[in-house]
């Protein structure tokens, strides 16, 4: 594995202590330690945009291979009707004029097709998302044999289904699932804003069953619902203070939906999306950094950008659920231009 030299002097080192203590003694010795948190991710923006990039490209390269991105694939095995209003989705029912209706649960078979088709590709990690606020019983069945079958073709598995009870989480691990996906979107300041049928805390307690489960936690946020940069700064620190912070950081860009609350939200700034990553790869050195939505309109600049600010994975296919993402021919173009490998299968 290379390094990167360690940074020049005088300019600001990466945070340390980023976690919440086990034992914190009480709520206002937590409460402190969250505000010192979140200033040291808000300090962290407020970097030069190359120190920053240079410092985020230094840690990266302390704790994972350079010049090497993970290929995944998503696919969506229940599309639409979802009961949660989050404003950003096309999926919700909620959002009827966004135009996407409730579909069923795919077939087994059908899901392992498309599976071995994204390795085929080249993707080592394949993920299942479906639209519901949490999966029936009645759905757990199918659901474990696609976790067992997917596996079976030698790719690390993911899945989002929305909240799970702890028997559910328990299930699909003993399925083989590796990773599980349930986002927290944004700072708790700023999530009422976006969603209200699903608070915060149900957020949290997922996550938290998740892990007693033995999954892998995976989670991240979408940038650019109309946020502020110290927002942007709580999701990170949020993350951070997970008790156990996520292996896997999905990284999203919002991509405005023609339908939903937030179709008219302006753009953000592509140097603030990066600078979201680096920031994101020096608060959670060694989880996987996960370039996700909104891939599809950014240059091939932004993109190179974001790799040397230590993403380190991208999502291959036309389209992650309901959103367009950028060819995988081009995908591939890109990442031979800059040198980048694929990181190869693990399972």
């Amino acid at each position: 594995m290379s390094h990167c030299p360690s940074a020049p002097a005088g300019q600001t080192s990466a945070p340390l202590h980023f976690h919440r203590p086990a034992n914190a003694a009480n709520a206002a010795h937590s409460t402190r330690a969250d505000d010192a948190r979140r200033d040291a991710v808000a300090a962290l923006f407020e970097l030069p945009f190359l120190d920053l990039l240079y410092q985020a490209q230094t840690v990266h390269r302390q704790h994972h291979p350079a010049n090497q991105v993970q290929l995944s694939s998503l696919l969506s095995i229940k599309t639409g009707g979802c009961a949660e209003d989050c404003g950003y989705c096309a999926q919700s029912a909620h959002h009827k004029e966004a135009g996407v209706p409730a579909g069923k649960l795919m077939a087994v078979d059908e899901v392992v097709q498309a599976a071995r088709a994204a390795r085929d590709q080249g993707a080592t990690r394949f993920c299942m998302g479906a639209a519901w606020r949490n999966p029936k019983e009645r759905d757990m069945p199918a659901l474990t044999e696609m976790v067992s079958q997917v596996r079976a073709l030698g790719l690390e598995t993911c899945m989002t289904l929305g909240m799970l009870e702890q028997a559910q989480a328990e299930a699909l691990k003993e399925a083989g699932l590796d990773y599980y996906n349930h986002n927290l979107d944004t700072a708790p300041d700023f999530y009422g804003q976006v969603i209200s049928t699903r608070s915060y805390q149900d957020r949290l307690d997922t996550l938290e069953r998740v892990h007693l489960a033995g999954l892998s936690v995976c989670c991240g946020g979408i940038i650019g619902m109309g946020e502020t940069r110290a927002q942007r700064a709580g999701l990170i620190a949020q993350l951070a203070a997970l008790p156990v912070p996520p292996q896997s950081v999905p990284i999203n860009h919002l991509v405005p939906i023609a339908g939903t609350p937030l179709q008219d939200v302006p753009a953000l700034d592509e140097f603030e999306f990066v600078r979201t990553v680096a920031v994101a790869r020096i608060a959670l050195p060694h989880a996987v950094i996960r370039l996700s939505a909104g891939r599809e309109s950014m240059s091939d600049a932004t993109q190179a950008l974001c790799f040397a600010a230590g993403a380190n994975s991208i999502f291959l296919g036309s389209k992650l659920l309901t959103t367009p993402n950028a060819p995988v021919s081009s995908d591939l173009d890109l990442l031979a231009r800059l040198g980048l490998q694929a990181t190869a299968a693990s399972a």
